[in-house]
């Protein structure tokens, strides 16, 4: 089968399309022959070895994706020919994956395998940042930053169909477009947002702030804070690791709080079916949004990887890994 392999920590020009054999199933697991892969910006860290787990090379990358279940235990609860959507540790940019059956994930008709491919890490890290370390209330207003990019994108779209009002902070026009076109309930720019945020909530300030950027808005995230207010730091693709003067938490009673959704199901892996549970009826009903994503061939990956790295995505990217 066709996968796509990096061979080098070069950075993305280290991917390269390979044929390698098909993987060995455990008695367990679930074999799904994916038709997409999500790309994410761990993937980007793992070609130059920056990423907090360094793999042994070569190594296929890719930790998600979507297609149709070929063959599964009777114990599994799926079928052959069922549409999921998988966590692929192994790597999901192959044509073929053997998995745990937690980590695969029915699909509702109506979304597309492509836009399912880009689904779980992004909308399971939103889902996990705001019900199980911000413990949202409905009605709660939430600021995202980076809200045209992938994690941005799940987190508006998650929020609003928790209930939640949303500021989306972007920094170019086509940004501001994406986020409206994903239930953004206000747009505001990255400079002045903290003035623009208490202006909006009344002086009173936003509930939580979802910050996977970083670098040096943390500051004037923590005072766009409302009393009690939660933020939580998701990653940090600015590149920069704020720090935080422990006595602004005082001022207003607010917290910082950490949201590492991979460390976390590393811990408990029953995790994601249980979010799963939580989504997949607002994700059939149509509450929960999952729009498409851009999609590159298997054969251009390292183009994707470079759109991350330049920050000209937006929204979720992803990788045909059948033609």
């Amino acid at each position: 089968m066709q996968a796509a392999q990096l061979t080098q920590n070069t950075g993305p020009d280290g991917v390269h399309t390979v044929d390698i054999p098909e993987p060995t199933p455990g008695p367990g697991d679930v074999v799904v022959d994916l038709h997409a892969a999500g790309v994410s910006f761990p993937d980007l860290l793992q070609t130059s070895a920056g990423y907090q787990v360094v793999r042994p090379l070569p190594c296929v990358l890719g930790s998600e994706g979507a297609g149709i279940v070929r063959s599964a235990p009777e114990s599994s609860g799926f079928a052959p020919g069922q549409r999921v959507a998988v966590l692929a540790h192994g790597g999901a940019w192959q044509q073929t994956v053997a998995v745990d059956p937690r980590s695969v994930f029915a699909l509702p008709d109506h979304v597309s395998l492509t836009a399912a491919a880009g689904m779980p890490l992004n909308y399971l890290t939103a889902h996990f940042a705001l019900d199980e370390r911000a413990r949202y209330r409905p009605g709660e207003s939430v600021l995202v930053h980076g809200a045209a990019g992938g994690v941005g994108v799940a987190a508006l779209n998650v929020a609003a169909a928790l209930g939640l009002e949303t500021i989306a902070v972007v920094s170019t026009d086509a940004k501001a477009e994406v986020a409206e076109a994903n239930g953004a309930t206000h747009v505001i720019r990255v400079d002045g947002f903290k003035d623009k945020a208490l202006e909006l909530t009344g002086g009173r300030g936003v509930d939580i702030v979802l910050d996977p950027v970083g670098g040096d808005r943390f500051t004037d995230s923590l005072r766009s804070l409302a009393p009690g207010g939660r933020a939580v730091v998701l990653g940090f693709t600015g590149g920069e690791i704020p720090t935080v003067k422990v006595n602004r938490l005082l001022l207003k009673n607010i917290s910082v709080v950490g949201a590492g959704w991979g460390e976390h199901i590393r811990i408990l892996p029953e995790y994601p079916a249980q979010q799963w549970s939580m989504l997949e009826p607002l994700l059939r009903s149509g509450a929960l949004r999952v729009p498409e994503p851009t999609v590159h061939p298997l054969t251009e990956a390292a183009n994707a990887l470079h759109s991350l790295a330049t920050r000209s995505a937006t929204g979720k990217v992803a990788l045909s890994v059948r033609s």
